[in-house]
């Protein structure tokens, strides 16, 4: 049996250092760290959203986490993200998951994930 894509991820530890990176590659991003700089005020609310996104990540791969966070849809009702943003935040976790040296075939797996929330993400 093959390991799981949480397993391939480095399972909880990996995926708290792909979500610490991929928070820091979003604040560096000229397309979108004006969503996300905010959260460097405020570092109760940056703890929270790594958390959630940690437990998203660990549920969504196979791991035991429990994400108990809103829907997707819910989250980002609202911001009226584009899709040149929603591509600029998917770049952002393919290059982490590159320089973590994730693997070709993880890292597609993570792509086709992303690319299946794009609907609840989007324009909402």
């Amino acid at each position: 049996m093959s390991p799981s894509l949480y397993e391939r991820l480095g399972g909880a530890t990996g995926i708290s250092a792909l979500v610490d990176d991929i928070v820091e590659a979003h604040m560096a991003n000229p397309l979108i760290k004006a969503r996300f700089l905010p959260y460097r005020e405020d570092t109760d609310t940056l703890t929270k959203v790594k958390r959630h996104t940690c437990d998203f990540f660990g549920a969504g791969s196979g791991g035991p986490e429990q994400y108990s966070g809103r829907t997707m849809r819910d989250t980002h009702r609202g911001m009226n993200i584009t899709d040149e943003e929603y591509a600029a935040v998917t770049d952002d976790i393919m290059q982490t998951l590159a320089r973590h040296k994730v693997d070709d075939q993880a890292r597609q797996e993570v792509l086709t994930i992303v690319q299946s929330l794009k609907g609840d993400i989007v324009h909402l």
